[in-house]
């Protein structure tokens, strides 16, 4: 069997990456169309080594006959053409913050909560969680099943893709501006990125939090436990690709260190690099490009009963967006979704 799948924004920084994993991981479709806005119409992007796709119009597209749409447009143009496609009988995955708290879209981790799929039909959307939330829960699943999780202490060193390529292109400007003693305007960023870090990701919250760290808190319990109480600092840093996590666990019942790297270690989509010794440990440079979540510096917290640290890192763009919508896409046609064709021959 195979599907018709349409990546909606597929010429910015998660939809060339979305085309890459959904031919790596050689996902079986039919045909691929690339979908952009107006501006990006007859540009080229890459699928696979050898095949490039044509961009056309989002705006006109038909989804009709379109089994999967992987969305990673922005917030407001899902909110116009995800439920326009979902309509049309095409399930979307979409990546961006617009339905990740609609009680009737699920929000899923394909290793934490796939369960929860189940719920598409009632509007054809699936919700792919925020970046920053998908590392911390791959790493919090494990543990929450050994001993619960009662609070979540969590600071985030989040890279400028996430920002999008603008961010990604500020970042090598300003760079490049202080060793060459250009003057240095922020664009994208509030203050200057380069050399500096930034604790502000997306709005502020009238109660002082950003968008970013409410996202972290509700995410965790829709996804995870809706009793976990959860805090958040997120800041930006001078990093391209790759996020990092200080997280400190309280659980309501006793959890060793050792306890929880062997849980770790058996925990899909993880790898543990935990060595009490210099570069025994893994950084966001060292995750660009790979597909799972990174744990280190496991140790406890003495300061209350049951507690724990983790150093938690992960290729954003990958795991924390296009390679998690891809799974999502995996586990819907493994277990829910024929393709179009058949559905239609069938009925």
């Amino acid at each position: 069997m195979s599907y018709k799948v349409a990546v909606v924004g597929a010429t910015g920084n998660v939809g060339r990456e979305l085309l890459a994993i959904l031919a790596e991981r050689e996902f079986p479709v039919s045909e691929v169309v690339a979908l952009a806005s107006e501006r990006s119409i007859g540009s080229e992007v890459s699928f696979g080594e050898d095949e490039l796709l044509k961009v056309r119009d989002l705006d006109t597209y038909d989804f009709k006959g379109t089994d999967i749409a992987l969305f990673s447009p922005g917030a407001k143009v899902s909110a116009a053409h995800a439920p326009r496609a979902g309509k049309a009988g095409c399930v979307v995955i979409d990546n961006t913050s617009q339905f990740r708290m609609d009680p009737d879209v699920p929000l899923i981790v394909p290793e934490v909560n796939p369960e929860a799929l189940i719920g598409y039909k009632k509007r054809n959307i699936i919700a792919n969680p925020n970046c920053s939330t998908i590392q911390m829960l791959l790493a919090l699943k494990p543990l929450h099943k050994i001993a619960r999780i009662k609070r979540v202490v969590v600071s985030t060193y989040q890279s400028v893709s996430g920002a999008g390529k603008e961010a990604m292109d500020e970042l090598f400007t300003q760079t490049r501006a202080i060793y060459v003693n250009d003057p240095i305007k922020p664009e994208h960023f509030t203050k200057r990125i380069a050399f500096n870090v930034i604790p502000h990701i997306d709005s502020f919250m009238d109660d002082g939090a950003t968008k970013e760290e409410w996202k972290m808190v509700v995410e965790t319990r829709k996804i995870l436990d809706p009793d976990i109480a959860v805090t958040a600092t997120c800041v930006r840093v001078p990093v391209f690709i790759g996020h990092a996590e200080a997280i400190n666990i309280e659980f309501e019942s006793a959890i060793s260190d050792s306890q929880a790297r062997e849980a770790l270690k058996r925990a899909p989509g993880i790898s543990v690099i935990d060595h009490r010794v210099d570069e025994g440990y893994v950084t966001p440079q060292e995750v660009a490009g790979e597909d799972n979540v990174f744990v280190s510096r496991i140790r406890k917290d003495p300061t209350v009963k049951h507690g724990l640290n983790i150093w938690v890192v992960g290729d954003n763009l990958r795991k924390g967006a296009a390679l998690n919508a891809v799974q999502i896409a995996e586990l819907l046609i493994k277990d829910h979704l024929k393709p179009r064709q058949s559905r239609l021959t069938t009925h």
